[in-house]
């Protein structure tokens, strides 16, 4: 019991947000009586919070050394005047523009790092400035304007959803998608392997394991969230393109963080910047490479949130920065740096995200939807302070 208890406290981070991410989808799938688990509104919990998604992916690796990106709302707004520029005055093609639009957040991220990590310009104020500097030339790119509408080729990014070769299947009253039941299933057969696996492989090395029965209860809990959504977004219209798209960039950006050695140096960062270099990780290049990504992340942002209002207008991306920041830590990232997971940013992403839909539904003002978030960071920073006091005393 004691062996339990302590291999609970060691990922406390990572099981408290997602039993709060739980708790709070059936709280208010009771307050609403039912209607928050509605397809319609699943799918529609996804598609307005995939830009937010796409930011917390990037801005954790930020937040892994201690840092943060303040400029991707204002890249956000720069990103999608461009795209109105290309693809509505000037009649571009959707796929070159899109191009053309993921280089220009690959300059601008560069122009961000070159200062960060060759000038030693601090990361907050370089990003800052760029919150200004992005900000104001896309409003003189918009000139005020709104450009609309783009081409419908764009617009699928955000609005499409992945096509059924096998024509759908009827049971009852319900059609069923089923190239999504198929995706769905597969990917739970996925995890349920890549966990034995685990499993395997932590006992061969004598690490210590959660007892059977909690790691098999772990396992069916996972699977069985995931069957569900997949019977949801399958009698809907299926998983949207956005879906699979967050699906790839999440499993790509876990994988380096964790597997490669890319990934260890930017935590080795994190964790003791002097240690790092004296260990001979290449701090200028991983922070030059870490702030180029993250612009690159937020002109895919940018397209998204733009397909998805089909529209590209002066105020796009005001404090989507602040919605990326607080997905990581209500994610379990350390205010520190080094400590921190792809999975859980995405997970703190989708709390903020639940939280928004389902006050909206039962009828919260924005005013005190704002106040609330802000209570929960607070919390999350709180609570991420404590357990580190807790964990210095018992060490």
């Amino acid at each position: 019991m004691s062996g339990l208890i302590a291999i609970l406290k060691k990922n406390v981070r990572q099981y408290m947000m997602v039993i709060a991410l739980a708790v709070a989808m059936v709280a208010f799938g009771l307050l609403t009586d039912g209607i928050f688990f509605r397809p319609v509104n699943l799918t529609n919990l996804v598609l307005q919070n995939s830009y937010v998604l796409i930011l917390a992916v990037g801005m954790l690796l930020c937040t892994l050394t201690g840092n943060v990106d303040l400029s991707v709302g204002s890249i956000v707004c720069f990103i999608g005047a461009l795209c109105g520029v290309m693809m509505v005055d000037l009649q571009w093609n959707p796929y070159v523009a899109m191009l053309v639009a993921l280089l220009v957040g690959a300059l601008i991220g560069m122009w961000q790092g070159f200062w960060i990590a060759f000038v030693n310009v601090p990361p907050f104020i370089a990003t800052l400035a760029g919150m200004l500097i992005f900000r104001g030339l896309g409003q003189v790119i918009m000139k005020g304007q709104t450009k609309a509408p783009f081409p419908k080729e764009f617009q699928l990014i955000s609005s499409g959803y992945i096509p059924d070769p096998f024509g759908g299947m009827a049971v009852g009253k319900l059609n069923f998608h089923v190239f999504t039941l198929l995706i769905g299933f597969i990917i739970v057969a996925l995890i349920i392997f890549s966990e034995i696996q685990k499993r395997n492989k932590q006992k061969k090395y004598d690490f210590d394991i959660l007892p059977a029965g909690v790691w098999l209860a772990k396992v069916i809990f996972i699977a069985t969230v995931l069957v569900a959504f997949t019977l949801v977004f399958a009698v809907y219209k299926g998983f949207p393109n956005i879906l699979i798209l967050l699906g790839i960039l999440v499993i790509g950006y876990q994988f380096v963080a964790s597997k490669t050695v890319q990934g260890r140096h930017i935590y080795a960062l994190g964790g003791n910047r002097k240690a790092a270099e004296l260990s001979g990780v290449k701090v200028r290049w991983v922070m030059f490479w870490i702030y180029t990504n993250m612009a690159i992340l937020a002109a895919v942002a940018a397209m998204v949130f733009t397909a998805r209002l089909n529209s590209a207008t002066p105020k796009a991306g005001q404090n989507f920065e602040m919605d990326a920041i607080a997905a990581c830590y209500v994610g379990g990232s350390a205010v520190s740096g080094g400590v921190g997971t792809i999975i859980g940013a995405v997970v703190g992403g989708l709390f903020i995200g639940v939280l928004n839909n389902g006050m909206s539904i039962i009828g919260i003002s924005t005013d005190w939807q704002q106040a609330i978030k802000g209570f929960v960071l607070l919390a999350a920073v709180a609570f991420d302070l404590y357990s580190k006091s807790r964990s210095s005393k018992v060490a």
